[in-house]
């Protein structure tokens, strides 16, 4: 008998491929009812067997079926010390010698595995993933967070619908204000703003007429507004208007002789005006007025105004008083000719100082922060519960971690793991969080001691967005609903390197656009609107429009023009949005297939369904196409960190 013991390296694994071929063979003279052996057989004695070396071959050719052996570290420990011993004088038949192979290293530590212990974390995997109905079912426990997750909803959409009218009223007074002043003190204003400013002049009495207008116009505001506005105040005194000209220190220009002399550094000068000496403001600064309009660089009027929204008393609230800040420019910086006039304010809402109302404003502003203190508790509550299951969560992987390690000397893939990291809690804690502060910062604006609309719709907005998307995840335990959320999680990635791609396709037709078009054609001034006019064009929107309004003046920019554009919609249109489609398509199609023939199974799938021919997938020999049995095993299960962790195996092989 030759008798070799190797370690579980290359060689042995080469040897191990030659004899998986004898197997089938030696499995199919298996005696029909024979059970597995697991206990030292009837040809090799045991540690108090007496037999001589020819008992020993007698036995050894009276065994009617070679075999696989799977024995006990007490077992393998007594073999491998009397194989040893025997080896000198010991002969083997040929037929043995061929088909019997003893795999010391393949004994299953399974065997001491505790059934109990693991049909127990199998139970609590299985109710962790659950859905809400299931748990109720199995173990008649309510379903806390769904109930909690409904009432939110409900309770902050109405709370965004509550704020948002608040807020409209809010945004519909400070634009019908600057309406009104553009009106009020701007000299023929038509109404609508001419690009970026509200309008311009051209001649050198326009501006002296523009700049008088707005002191006049100031000056009898209490007799021309309809609204109720007045003069800002303060230790009761009128605030004054300021009149800055901002200009070049010195200078001189000469166009027609092709020479200037100008000092590029630049002087301020600013005079007050009180509302009350409006009269005599002109006589008194006469020279003021006297503009060098060669070094003039811009002139800007501010003044305060005060005005109370009392529109916000028809929807049952205390009105805000309000600080309007105005300032008007008078902007000559580019010395082109043409001076560019521009209102705009800057607002502040405080609390009114002396207040008198009739009816349940007051009471219904109460009402208002109780519901908005209900609706903190309740998204406290929600992320208690969402954190809570994150931490059992990832008790549970600790634990199936430990059960895999201990027992089938695996690691846990990163698949597997990432099913255990619920991204739906993640997002709903967020939510929360988002939510909570925006209610905080709505109690505020309503008890007047915050005035920042704009925080708090964002806050707000972005909560009410995420618990609308949350949503999804109930109803991803319909199939027939989920088809959205599994198309949109198997797509993401490569519409992501996708869009990487094609990102660098269109940054370079924005630059290009940028810089060649730019100086032709209002859409491609900027690299902001040069990418938001190709966005337009990718959806086909605003083609013809894009085609006209470029100017023929340089016939080499016209004609680059059209092969741009021509192009980029080609390009993008009908191959990077086809293929763009083709690949969510794709995504799709693969997602109904397996809806059809059943999902891919993990290990962890296999664990909870106490498929233990197939668990694990890798590291245990005699499972899957090795013996015949077609398996789906889904490609990151292939491509994870499911392996074996290296370990000393022995194989002591008879041959």
């Amino acid at each position: 008998m030759i008798v070799r013991y190797t370690v579980h390296d290359h060689t042995a694994r080469a040897q191990q491929h030659h004899h998986k071929h004898v197997q089938p063979e030696a499995a199919s003279r298996r005696p029909t009812g024979a059970a597995p052996v697991r206990a030292v057989p009837e040809h090799i004695p045991t540690p108090h067997t007496d037999s001589n070396q020819g008992n020993s071959s007698e036995a050894l050719r009276k065994t009617s079926m070679p075999a696989t052996l799977r024995l006990t570290i007490h077992e393998k420990t007594f073999l491998s010390k009397w194989m040893m011993s025997k080896a000198g004088g010991m002969e083997m038949s040929d037929r043995y010698c061929q088909d019997v192979r003893v795999d010391v290293s393949s004994v299953s530590t399974s065997m001491a595995t505790d059934p109990m212990t693991e049909e127990i974390l199998r139970d609590d995997l299985r109710f962790y993933f659950m859905s809400p109905c299931e748990k109720y079912r199995s173990r008649q426990q309510l379903p806390w967070k769904l109930a909690v997750q409904i009432l939110k909803i409900f309770m902050i959409t109405l709370q965004l619908i509550l704020f948002g009218l608040n807020n409209q009223l809010v945004v519909s007074y400070k634009e019908e204000n600057l309406m009104a002043f553009k009106n009020l003190f701007l000299k023929g204003y038509s109404g609508v703003d001419e690009d970026d400013y509200s309008i311009s002049v051209y001649t050198r009495q326009n501006v002296y007429d523009s700049l008088h207008y707005v002191i006049d116009q100031y000056s009898q505001l209490g007799n021309l507004s309809i609204g109720p506005v007045s003069y800002a105040e303060e230790n009761e005194k009128f605030l004054p208007l300021i009149i800055c000209k901002k200009s070049y220190k010195r200078g001189s220009i000469e166009p027609s002789e092709e020479t200037f002399d100008i000092d590029a550094e630049l002087e301020t000068v600013c005079l007050s005006l009180d509302p009350e000496s409006s009269k005599t403001w002109r006589m008194n600064n006469a020279s003021f007025y006297e503009l060098d309009f060669y070094r003039l660089v811009d002139i800007e009027i501010t003044f305060a105004l005060k005005g109370i929204n009392l529109q916000t008393v028809r929807s049952h609230e205390l009105p805000d008083c309000y600080t309007f800040f105005v300032k008007i420019v008078f902007d000559n910086s580019c010395h082109s000719g043409k001076v560019k006039l521009t209102l705009d304010f800057d607002t502040v809402s405080s609390v009114c100082k002396n207040w008198k109302i009739s009816g349940t404003a007051q009471k219904n502003t109460h009402y208002l922060l109780i519901f908005d203190g209900f609706v903190i508790a309740v998204c406290l509550i929600s992320a208690v519960l969402c954190t809570r299951s994150i931490i059992l969560a990832v008790r549970l992987l600790q634990r199936f971690s430990s059960f895999c390690l201990e027992n089938y000397n695996l690691k846990v893939c990163e698949d597997d793991q990432r099913e255990f990291l619920n991204g739906w809690y993640i997002l709903v804690i967020i939510s929360d969080v988002m939510a909570i502060i925006g209610s905080i910062l709505k109690m505020e604006i309503q008890a007047k001691s915050m005035t920042n609309y704009d925080v708090c719709s964002i806050f707000l907005g972005t909560s009410t967005l995420m618990v609308w998307v949350g949503v999804i995840r109930y109803l991803g335990y319909f199939e027939k609903y989920n088809v959205l959320i599994l198309t949109m999680r198997a797509a993401l990635p490569k519409v992501l390197r996708f869009c990487c791609c094609a990102g660098m396709i269109y940054l370079g037709y924005t630059f290009c656009g940028w810089i060649v078009l730019g100086p032709y054609h209002e859409k491609f001034e900027g690299l902001s609107r040069v990418a938001e006019c190709l966005f337009s064009l990718v959806n086909g929107d605003d083609m013809f429009p894009t085609f006209a309004e470029f100017e023929q003046k340089n016939t080499m920019v016209w004609l680059f023009s059209r092969a741009y554009l021509y192009s980029f919609i080609s390009l993008f249109i009908y191959m990077v949005l086809s293929l763009f489609i083709a690949l969510i398509t794709d995504a799709y199609e693969t997602i109904k297939g397996y809806q059809t023939s059943g999902f891919p199974m993990t290990e962890l799938q296999r664990f909870l369904k106490g498929q233990k021919e197939g668990f694990p997938l890798q590291g245990q020999e005699g499972v899957g196409p090795e013996c015949g049995e077609a398996e789906t095993v889904h490609p990151s299960v292939m491509l994870c960190c499911c392996k074996r962790i290296p370990k000393d195996d022995t194989v002591i092989l008879i041959s």
